[in-house]
């Protein structure tokens, strides 16, 4: 069997002295309150700000009721620097406002609830980012790790791996409600954003960047600033610590120069450098060790997942899985049953031998030709549209010019989607449909597809224009396809029977 040498922390952790800390936290959202309730209950002098009136922070209020927290709310005025030390800044906060650049100008520090998670947790860490892929990727190494932590439990008289396994970060509740729940012997699973990296300075025990295309340009700026900030995942990384890479991901794989660590690659073929890999090989994921020998995992037709992405986040998985010290009957533990995540290519509705998918989580023109190549060969109706983030749409254009039978468009970004497919040559799609939201453009889907299609909402741009989230926008989609259908069945019936 293979083995990698033991899977430890091997960060210092941090001393900060709590009394003395006067933090001003920047943004009231989930990561922004969490920061607050953990620096408060130390001792820590904290000022939450955020641009939202008190009306509108009720309930958040409610919520840090009792700790001694001072709010400022309505606004960011630079006088809210003055007696501050550190400045916490949530995710969602953009980095261009005027209060973070002169806190910059003063020489502040500014980190993110990711670099403060870093440097207090006792134990290991998985940190995993990724322009797509991170959610699923995160969930499945989470599934192989609770499946060899529960082997463990089971044998008596034997060390265990983990006492816990904890899955956290971008993925579902703050980071920092957890920080006091952790123990030396547990291991943290941890999606992190590129908004909260930006403002990280430490590295995980094992960072793997699954993949980087544009995403984010309206927040970063730039495709260089965006990099930069997803390189930081792996440039503070230590020797002994690892680097896992998407090495099918030019960008990706570039970070490789960017780190200390020891360098870890996965893709559908073997990598080019001879370095510890998982990749596909005669229809099974098989793993190269450090001494260069390859031992077969589990085959692929035990992914449930559609797509060729998938595949590589299946190998992410199973190699960061295998630089933790889990076997192949671990992976396949956590792989058997696993279907993917809510809004991620998600099977919703068949009807009439229709199927409806929901990839509300495309957010990217990208992402959304991933979902696209997943239905190679069968003909797509495809709901594109909402809040542009200022990406470019001309490779989608041209996929779309070539798989598309039927595109319904819809919101802001229509007439910008509009506008780059005119500028494409080929030989579809047969219909192009512009609704002003989702409901019309779901109704105009139903009426389209015929038995043997894809019905497939992958966006392409944000959910911002008519939902708080991508989560709210799939939730509606499947409530209205539904609705939909039903309607269109009680039409053919009443017509049936006149």
């Amino acid at each position: 069997m293979y083995t990698f040498p033991p899977f430890r922390r091997t960060r210092t952790l941090h001393q900060w002295d709590w009394p003395r800390i006067r933090a001003l936290v920047v943004g009231a959202a989930r990561q922004g309150t969490a920061v607050a309730r953990f620096l408060a209950r130390r001792g820590a002098w904290v000022v939450l700000n955020d641009r939202r009136p008190p009306e509108e922070l009720a309930e958040t209020r409610r919520g840090l009721e009792g700790l001694p927290i001072t709010w400022a709310l309505g606004g960011h005025p630079l006088e809210l620097l003055e007696e501050v030390n550190v400045v916490f800044v949530s995710g969602g906060v953009p980095l261009t406002l005027p209060l973070l650049r002169e806190a910059r100008r003063r020489g502040l520090p500014l980190y993110s609830d990711a670099h403060l998670f870093l440097e207090l947790a006792p134990c290991p860490v998985v940190g995993i980012t990724g322009s797509s892929g991170k959610t699923t990727t995160t969930t499945l190494l989470g599934r192989m790790a609770r499946a060899a932590a529960r082997e463990d439990a089971l044998v008596s008289g034997l060390p265990r791996r983990f006492r816990r396994v904890w899955v956290l970060g971008n993925i579902g509740p703050a980071l920092m409600d957890f920080v006091d729940h952790l123990h030396p012997t547990d291991v943290a699973v941890v999606e992190l954003s590129s908004f909260q990296l930006d403002l990280t300075r430490v590295s995980p025990e094992v960072a793997a960047v699954l993949n980087i295309t544009p995403n984010h340009l309206d927040r970063h700026g730039t495709m260089e600033a965006y990099v930069e900030a997803k390189a930081h995942i792996v440039g503070h990384q230590r020797p002994q610590d690892w680097a896992v890479l998407g090495h099918e991901s030019p960008p990706a794989w570039d970070l490789r120069h960017r780190t200390p660590a020891r360098l870890a690659a996965f893709g559908l073929e073997a990598p080019p450098q001879a370095v510890p890999a998982v990749f596909v090989s005669n229809g099974a994921f098989v793993l190269r060790d450090m001494r260069g020998e390859e031992h077969r995992l589990f085959p692929v037709e035990k992914v449930a997942l559609p797509g060729e992405h998938n595949l590589r986040n299946v190998a992410a998985a199973a190699l960061m899985a295998a630089l933790m010290g889990l076997h192949p009957e671990h992976m396949l533990a956590g792989l058997e049953g696993f279907r993917g995540v809510p809004h991620r290519l998600e099977p919703v509705l068949e009807h009439n031998g229709v199927v409806w998918y929901d990839d509300s989580i495309a957010t990217t023109p990208e992402r959304a030709m991933v979902a696209l190549r997943a239905f190679r060969g069968r003909p797509i109706v495809l709901l594109a549209g909402g809040k542009d983030k200022n990406l470019p749409w001309e490779d989608w254009a041209h996929l779309v010019r070539h798989m598309v039978e039927h595109l319904v468009v819809f919101g802001p970004a229509a007439s910008k989607i509009q506008a780059a497919l005119d500028k494409t040559r080929g030989p579809g799609p047969r219909t192009v449909e512009v609704c002003t939201g989702l409901q019309e453009a779901v109704e105009k889907a139903a009426r389209l597809a015929r038995p043997g299609a894809v019905v497939l909402l992958s966006p392409g741009a944000t959910s911002f224009d008519e939902f708080p989230n991508y989560e709210v926008r799939g939730q509606r989609f499947r409530e209205w396809a539904r609705q939909a259908v039903e309607r269109i069945q009680a039409e053919q019936a009443l017509r049936g029977g006149v």
